[in-house]
Protein backbone atom coordinates (compact mmCIF):
# COMPACT_ATOMS: atom_id res chain seq x y z
CA UNK A 1 0.00 0.00 0.00
CA UNK A 2 1.03 3.59 -0.55
CA UNK A 3 1.51 4.35 3.14
CA UNK A 4 4.68 2.20 2.94
CA UNK A 5 6.26 4.29 0.17
CA UNK A 6 9.49 5.94 1.16
CA UNK A 7 9.06 9.72 1.04
CA UNK A 8 5.29 9.62 0.48
CA UNK A 9 5.00 12.87 2.42
CA UNK A 10 6.90 14.65 -0.36
CA UNK A 11 4.35 13.70 -3.05
CA UNK A 12 2.05 16.62 -3.83
CA UNK A 13 -1.65 15.91 -3.95
CA UNK A 14 -3.85 15.00 -5.60
CA UNK A 15 -1.73 12.47 -7.48
CA UNK A 16 -2.02 9.09 -9.15
CA UNK A 17 0.57 6.54 -8.11
CA UNK A 18 1.22 3.40 -10.16
CA UNK A 19 2.82 0.34 -8.57
CA UNK A 20 5.18 -1.13 -11.17
CA UNK A 21 5.30 -4.65 -9.74
CA UNK A 22 1.51 -4.95 -9.62
CA UNK A 23 1.19 -3.80 -13.23
CA UNK A 24 3.57 -6.59 -14.27
CA UNK A 25 1.56 -9.16 -12.31
CA UNK A 26 -1.70 -7.95 -13.87
CA UNK A 27 -0.28 -8.20 -17.39
CA UNK A 28 1.00 -11.69 -16.61
CA UNK A 29 -2.46 -12.66 -15.37
CA UNK A 30 -4.01 -11.32 -18.56
CA UNK A 31 -1.68 -13.53 -20.59
CA UNK A 32 -2.34 -16.51 -18.33
CA UNK A 33 -6.08 -16.18 -18.90
CA UNK A 34 -5.59 -16.83 -22.62
CA UNK A 35 -3.31 -19.79 -21.84
CA UNK A 36 -0.29 -17.83 -23.00
CA UNK A 37 -1.66 -17.31 -26.51
CA UNK A 38 -0.97 -13.58 -26.86
CA UNK A 39 -2.36 -13.64 -30.41
CA UNK A 40 -5.81 -13.79 -28.76
CA UNK A 41 -5.17 -10.56 -26.87
CA UNK A 42 -5.88 -7.07 -28.14
CA UNK A 43 -5.74 -4.90 -24.99
CA UNK A 44 -7.45 -1.53 -24.97
CA UNK A 45 -5.05 1.33 -24.17
CA UNK A 46 -7.74 3.80 -23.09
CA UNK A 47 -7.11 2.87 -19.46
CA UNK A 48 -3.47 3.95 -19.20
CA UNK A 49 -2.81 6.08 -22.33
CA UNK A 50 0.95 5.77 -21.78
CA UNK A 51 4.03 4.60 -23.65
CA UNK A 52 5.12 2.78 -20.48
CA UNK A 53 1.97 0.68 -20.39
CA UNK A 54 2.36 -0.20 -24.06
CA UNK A 55 6.02 -1.14 -23.60
CA UNK A 56 5.30 -3.41 -20.64
CA UNK A 57 2.65 -5.26 -22.64
CA UNK A 58 4.98 -5.57 -25.61
CA UNK A 59 7.58 -7.08 -23.29
CA UNK A 60 4.99 -9.76 -22.48
CA UNK A 61 4.66 -10.53 -26.20
CA UNK A 62 1.49 -8.50 -26.85
CA UNK A 63 1.58 -6.62 -30.15
CA UNK A 64 -2.07 -6.10 -31.09
CA UNK A 65 -3.98 -3.27 -29.44
CA UNK A 66 -7.31 -1.47 -29.42
CA UNK A 67 -7.84 2.24 -28.82
CA UNK A 68 -10.61 4.84 -28.80
CA UNK A 69 -9.00 8.02 -30.12
CA UNK A 70 -6.63 9.12 -32.88
CA UNK A 71 -4.16 10.27 -30.19
CA UNK A 72 -4.17 6.80 -28.61
CA UNK A 73 -3.66 5.27 -32.06
CA UNK A 74 -0.74 7.60 -32.69
CA UNK A 75 0.85 6.76 -29.35
CA UNK A 76 0.71 3.10 -30.37
CA UNK A 77 2.32 3.94 -33.71
CA UNK A 78 5.03 5.94 -31.94
CA UNK A 79 5.78 2.82 -29.90
CA UNK A 80 5.94 0.47 -32.89
CA UNK A 81 2.79 -1.49 -32.16
CA UNK A 82 2.26 -4.09 -34.87
CA UNK A 83 -1.53 -3.97 -35.20
CA UNK A 84 -3.85 -1.18 -34.02
CA UNK A 85 -7.66 -1.07 -34.15
CA UNK A 86 -9.30 2.33 -33.76
CA UNK A 87 -12.50 1.07 -32.14
CA UNK A 88 -14.41 4.04 -33.43
CA UNK A 89 -16.10 5.00 -36.68
CA UNK A 90 -14.06 7.94 -38.02
CA UNK A 91 -16.00 10.85 -39.48
CA UNK A 92 -15.03 14.14 -41.10
CA UNK A 93 -11.48 15.28 -40.18
CA UNK A 94 -10.81 12.02 -38.32
CA UNK A 95 -10.68 10.13 -41.62
CA UNK A 96 -7.80 12.29 -42.82
CA UNK A 97 -6.09 12.04 -39.43
CA UNK A 98 -6.32 8.25 -39.61
CA UNK A 99 -4.85 8.35 -43.11
CA UNK A 100 -1.99 10.50 -41.84
CA UNK A 101 -1.26 7.89 -39.17
CA UNK A 102 -0.91 5.19 -41.81
CA UNK A 103 1.68 7.35 -43.59
CA UNK A 104 3.53 8.51 -40.50
CA UNK A 105 3.83 5.02 -39.00
CA UNK A 106 4.04 2.61 -41.96
CA UNK A 107 5.26 -0.35 -39.88
CA UNK A 108 2.00 -0.33 -37.91
CA UNK A 109 -1.14 -1.82 -39.46
CA UNK A 110 -4.10 0.41 -38.63
CA UNK A 111 -7.78 -0.46 -38.91
CA UNK A 112 -11.10 1.12 -37.90
CA UNK A 113 -14.79 0.38 -37.46
CA UNK A 114 -17.93 1.14 -39.42
CA UNK A 115 -21.63 0.45 -38.92
CA UNK A 116 -23.02 2.47 -41.82
CA UNK A 117 -22.79 2.10 -45.60
CA UNK A 118 -22.60 5.85 -46.28
CA UNK A 119 -19.74 6.30 -43.80
CA UNK A 120 -17.97 3.22 -45.17
CA UNK A 121 -18.14 4.83 -48.61
CA UNK A 122 -16.65 8.06 -47.26
CA UNK A 123 -13.76 6.23 -45.58
CA UNK A 124 -13.08 4.09 -48.62
CA UNK A 125 -13.20 7.04 -51.03
CA UNK A 126 -10.79 9.02 -48.86
CA UNK A 127 -8.19 6.24 -48.81
CA UNK A 128 -8.70 5.20 -52.44
CA UNK A 129 -8.17 8.76 -53.68
CA UNK A 130 -4.79 8.65 -51.93
CA UNK A 131 -3.84 5.39 -53.56
CA UNK A 132 -4.15 3.12 -50.54
CA UNK A 133 -6.70 1.24 -48.42
CA UNK A 134 -7.61 0.75 -44.77
CA UNK A 135 -8.59 -2.44 -42.95
CA UNK A 136 -12.14 -2.17 -41.63
CA UNK A 137 -14.27 -4.10 -39.15
CA UNK A 138 -18.05 -4.06 -38.94
CA UNK A 139 -19.18 -2.85 -35.53
CA UNK A 140 -22.03 -5.09 -34.32
CA UNK A 141 -24.57 -4.04 -31.68
CA UNK A 142 -25.04 -7.02 -29.35
CA UNK A 143 -27.28 -5.19 -26.90
CA UNK A 144 -25.43 -2.22 -25.48
CA UNK A 145 -27.23 0.05 -27.97
CA UNK A 146 -24.40 2.55 -28.06
CA UNK A 147 -22.90 1.96 -31.50
CA UNK A 148 -22.98 -0.77 -34.11
CA UNK A 149 -25.42 -2.37 -36.50
CA UNK A 150 -27.72 -5.18 -35.44
CA UNK A 151 -26.55 -8.69 -36.39
CA UNK A 152 -29.22 -9.19 -39.03
CA UNK A 153 -29.69 -8.74 -42.77
CA UNK A 154 -28.49 -5.14 -42.49
CA UNK A 155 -25.06 -6.34 -41.34
CA UNK A 156 -24.88 -8.74 -44.29
CA UNK A 157 -25.76 -5.92 -46.68
CA UNK A 158 -23.07 -3.73 -45.11
CA UNK A 159 -20.53 -6.52 -45.49
CA UNK A 160 -21.43 -7.03 -49.14
CA UNK A 161 -21.20 -3.29 -49.80
CA UNK A 162 -17.75 -3.08 -48.22
CA UNK A 163 -16.52 -5.77 -50.60
CA UNK A 164 -17.26 -3.42 -53.48
CA UNK A 165 -15.84 -0.22 -51.97
CA UNK A 166 -12.38 0.64 -53.21
CA UNK A 167 -10.09 1.78 -50.42
CA UNK A 168 -11.51 -0.69 -47.88
CA UNK A 169 -10.29 -4.16 -46.93
CA UNK A 170 -12.81 -6.11 -44.85
CA UNK A 171 -11.15 -7.66 -41.79
CA UNK A 172 -13.94 -8.92 -39.56
CA UNK A 173 -16.37 -8.07 -36.77
CA UNK A 174 -16.07 -6.02 -33.60
CA UNK A 175 -18.65 -6.56 -30.83
CA UNK A 176 -18.65 -5.02 -27.36
CA UNK A 177 -20.91 -6.46 -24.66
CA UNK A 178 -20.43 -3.80 -21.98
CA UNK A 179 -24.10 -3.95 -21.00
CA UNK A 180 -23.59 -7.38 -19.42
CA UNK A 181 -22.47 -6.41 -15.92
CA UNK A 182 -23.74 -9.13 -13.60
CA UNK A 183 -21.35 -9.97 -10.76
CA UNK A 184 -22.25 -13.66 -11.00
CA UNK A 185 -19.84 -15.05 -13.58
CA UNK A 186 -22.17 -17.90 -14.56
CA UNK A 187 -24.95 -15.44 -15.39
CA UNK A 188 -22.51 -13.33 -17.39
CA UNK A 189 -21.27 -16.35 -19.32
CA UNK A 190 -24.80 -17.44 -20.24
CA UNK A 191 -25.74 -13.94 -21.43
CA UNK A 192 -22.51 -13.58 -23.42
CA UNK A 193 -23.17 -16.90 -25.11
CA UNK A 194 -26.69 -15.81 -26.03
CA UNK A 195 -25.83 -12.40 -27.49
CA UNK A 196 -22.89 -13.75 -29.48
CA UNK A 197 -24.79 -16.53 -31.24
CA UNK A 198 -26.00 -14.21 -34.05
CA UNK A 199 -22.47 -12.78 -34.27
CA UNK A 200 -20.99 -16.24 -34.77
CA UNK A 201 -23.59 -16.83 -37.47
CA UNK A 202 -22.41 -13.69 -39.25
CA UNK A 203 -18.79 -14.80 -38.86
CA UNK A 204 -19.55 -18.09 -40.59
CA UNK A 205 -21.44 -16.27 -43.32
CA UNK A 206 -18.64 -13.77 -43.94
CA UNK A 207 -15.80 -16.30 -43.72
CA UNK A 208 -17.46 -18.52 -46.30
CA UNK A 209 -17.52 -15.65 -48.80
CA UNK A 210 -14.08 -14.11 -48.26
CA UNK A 211 -10.65 -15.18 -49.39
CA UNK A 212 -9.23 -14.32 -45.96
CA UNK A 213 -10.65 -15.49 -42.65
CA UNK A 214 -12.72 -12.90 -40.81
CA UNK A 215 -11.47 -11.91 -37.35
CA UNK A 216 -13.79 -11.51 -34.36
CA UNK A 217 -12.77 -8.91 -31.75
CA UNK A 218 -15.00 -9.37 -28.73
CA UNK A 219 -15.78 -7.78 -25.41
CA UNK A 220 -13.76 -5.72 -22.98
CA UNK A 221 -12.70 -6.07 -19.36
CA UNK A 222 -16.11 -6.91 -17.89
CA UNK A 223 -16.50 -10.23 -19.69
CA UNK A 224 -12.87 -11.04 -20.37
CA UNK A 225 -13.12 -14.16 -18.19
CA UNK A 226 -15.66 -15.54 -20.67
CA UNK A 227 -14.07 -14.40 -23.93
CA UNK A 228 -10.55 -15.39 -22.84
CA UNK A 229 -11.59 -19.05 -22.94
CA UNK A 230 -12.80 -18.81 -26.55
CA UNK A 231 -10.13 -19.63 -29.13
CA UNK A 232 -12.19 -18.25 -32.02
CA UNK A 233 -11.77 -14.59 -31.08
CA UNK A 234 -9.51 -11.81 -29.90
CA UNK A 235 -10.34 -10.29 -26.50
CA UNK A 236 -9.90 -6.63 -25.60
CA UNK A 237 -9.47 -6.07 -21.86
CA UNK A 238 -8.18 -2.65 -20.85
CA UNK A 239 -8.80 -2.08 -17.15
CA UNK A 240 -6.75 -5.10 -15.90
CA UNK A 241 -3.46 -3.22 -16.30
CA UNK A 242 -4.49 -1.01 -13.35
CA UNK A 243 -7.83 -2.52 -12.21
CA UNK A 244 -10.22 -0.45 -10.11
CA UNK A 245 -12.76 -0.75 -7.33
CA UNK A 246 -15.74 -0.86 -9.67
CA UNK A 247 -14.45 -3.97 -11.44
CA UNK A 248 -13.30 -5.45 -8.15
CA UNK A 249 -16.93 -5.48 -7.10
CA UNK A 250 -18.53 -6.81 -10.29
CA UNK A 251 -15.74 -9.05 -11.61
CA UNK A 252 -14.77 -11.32 -8.69
CA UNK A 253 -13.94 -14.00 -11.27
CA UNK A 254 -10.86 -12.05 -12.39
CA UNK A 255 -7.77 -12.21 -10.18
CA UNK A 256 -6.27 -8.76 -10.73
CA UNK A 257 -5.08 -6.37 -8.04
CA UNK A 258 -5.31 -2.57 -7.99
CA UNK A 259 -2.06 -1.14 -9.36
CA UNK A 260 -3.02 2.53 -9.38
CA UNK A 261 -3.99 4.58 -6.35
CA UNK A 262 -5.05 8.15 -5.84
CA UNK A 263 -3.16 10.07 -3.15
CA UNK A 264 -5.05 12.88 -1.44
CA UNK A 265 -4.72 15.06 1.66
CA UNK A 266 -7.19 16.19 4.26
CA UNK A 267 -7.49 19.96 3.86
CA UNK A 268 -10.34 20.74 6.27
CA UNK A 269 -12.44 19.25 9.10
CA UNK A 270 -15.80 20.99 8.69
CA UNK A 271 -17.79 18.89 11.23
CA UNK A 272 -17.03 16.17 13.82
CA UNK A 273 -17.89 13.42 11.35
CA UNK A 274 -16.89 15.02 8.05
CA UNK A 275 -13.54 15.58 6.40
CA UNK A 276 -12.64 17.44 3.21
CA UNK A 277 -9.90 16.22 0.85
CA UNK A 278 -8.36 17.73 -2.29
CA UNK A 279 -9.97 15.23 -4.64
CA UNK A 280 -12.45 17.22 -6.70
CA UNK A 281 -14.00 16.61 -10.12
CA UNK A 282 -10.64 17.54 -11.65
CA UNK A 283 -8.86 14.73 -9.79
CA UNK A 284 -11.17 11.71 -9.88
CA UNK A 285 -13.92 10.61 -12.23
CA UNK A 286 -17.27 12.02 -11.12
CA UNK A 287 -19.54 9.52 -12.85
CA UNK A 288 -21.79 7.02 -11.07
CA UNK A 289 -23.24 7.37 -7.58
CA UNK A 290 -21.25 9.78 -5.44
CA UNK A 291 -20.75 7.21 -2.68
CA UNK A 292 -18.78 4.95 -5.03
CA UNK A 293 -16.34 7.32 -6.73
CA UNK A 294 -13.37 6.27 -4.60
CA UNK A 295 -12.72 3.55 -2.05
CA UNK A 296 -10.21 3.93 0.77
CA UNK A 297 -9.01 0.41 1.67
CA UNK A 298 -7.34 1.49 4.92
CA UNK A 299 -10.47 3.42 5.93
CA UNK A 300 -13.41 1.54 4.39
CA UNK A 301 -15.97 3.40 6.52
CA UNK A 302 -15.20 6.70 4.73
CA UNK A 303 -18.09 7.49 2.38
CA UNK A 304 -18.09 10.35 -0.16
CA UNK A 305 -21.16 12.53 0.32
CA UNK A 306 -20.43 15.74 -1.62
CA UNK A 307 -18.21 16.58 -4.57
CA UNK A 308 -17.12 19.79 -6.30
CA UNK A 309 -14.31 20.96 -8.57
CA UNK A 310 -11.52 20.90 -5.99
CA UNK A 311 -13.11 19.20 -2.96
CA UNK A 312 -14.48 15.84 -1.92
CA UNK A 313 -16.40 15.59 1.35
CA UNK A 314 -16.14 12.28 3.21
CA UNK A 315 -18.37 11.24 6.08
CA UNK A 316 -17.50 8.91 8.94
CA UNK A 317 -20.11 6.89 10.90
CA UNK A 318 -18.68 8.15 14.19
CA UNK A 319 -16.58 11.18 15.20
CA UNK A 320 -13.16 10.82 13.58
CA UNK A 321 -9.58 11.29 14.74
CA UNK A 322 -8.14 12.52 11.44
CA UNK A 323 -5.94 15.62 11.34
CA UNK A 324 -5.56 18.27 8.67
CA UNK A 325 -2.64 17.26 6.47
CA UNK A 326 -3.19 13.51 6.85
CA UNK A 327 -2.61 11.53 3.65
CA UNK A 328 -5.25 9.13 2.37
CA UNK A 329 -4.84 6.63 -0.45
CA UNK A 330 -7.80 5.38 -2.44
CA UNK A 331 -8.73 3.16 -5.35
CA UNK A 332 -10.75 4.91 -8.10
CA UNK A 333 -14.12 3.39 -8.86
CA UNK A 334 -13.47 3.89 -12.58
CA UNK A 335 -9.80 4.20 -13.38
CA UNK A 336 -9.97 5.03 -17.11
CA UNK A 337 -11.57 8.52 -16.91
CA UNK A 338 -9.58 9.21 -13.73
CA UNK A 339 -6.25 8.66 -15.51
CA UNK A 340 -7.43 11.01 -18.27
CA UNK A 341 -7.47 13.85 -15.72
CA UNK A 342 -3.71 13.70 -15.11
CA UNK A 343 -0.68 14.70 -17.18
CA UNK A 344 1.49 12.10 -15.48
CA UNK A 345 1.47 9.17 -13.08
CA UNK A 346 4.02 8.69 -10.32
CA UNK A 347 5.74 5.32 -10.66
CA UNK A 348 6.75 3.33 -7.59
CA UNK A 349 9.15 0.36 -7.59
CA UNK A 350 10.13 -1.50 -4.44
CA UNK A 351 8.24 1.04 -2.33
CA UNK A 352 10.23 4.00 -3.68
CA UNK A 353 9.35 6.63 -6.25
CA UNK A 354 11.23 5.63 -9.40
CA UNK A 355 9.95 8.01 -12.05
CA UNK A 356 6.79 9.01 -13.86
CA UNK A 357 4.58 7.89 -16.75
CA UNK A 358 3.45 10.63 -19.09
CA UNK A 359 -0.25 10.29 -19.95
CA UNK A 360 0.48 11.51 -23.44
CA UNK A 361 -2.70 10.21 -25.09
CA UNK A 362 -5.00 12.11 -22.74
CA UNK A 363 -4.51 14.84 -25.32
CA UNK A 364 -6.93 15.07 -28.24
CA UNK A 365 -4.00 15.41 -30.62
CA UNK A 366 -0.32 14.51 -30.45
CA UNK A 367 0.93 15.20 -33.98
CA UNK A 368 -1.55 13.78 -36.49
Amino acid sequence: MLHQIKGIENIDSPALVVIHETVIKNIDEMVRMVDGDVNRLRPHVKTHKTAEGITLMQAAGINKFKCATIAEAELLGMNNATDVLLAYQPLGPKIERLYQLTQQYPTTTFSCLTDNIDVANQIGQHFHQRGTEINIYIDINVGMNRTGILPDQGAIELHDAIQKIKGLSFSGIHAYDGHIRQSNHLEKEILCHEVFQPVLGLMNNFSSRNTKKAILIAGGSLNFATHSRKTDRESSPGTPIFWDHGYQRICPDQAYNPALFVLTRIISLPTPNRICVDLGYKAIASEDDISKRVYFPLHPSLIPVAHSEEHLILETPTPHTFKIGDILTGIPNHVCPTVALYDSLIEVKKNEVSGSWQVLARRRKINC
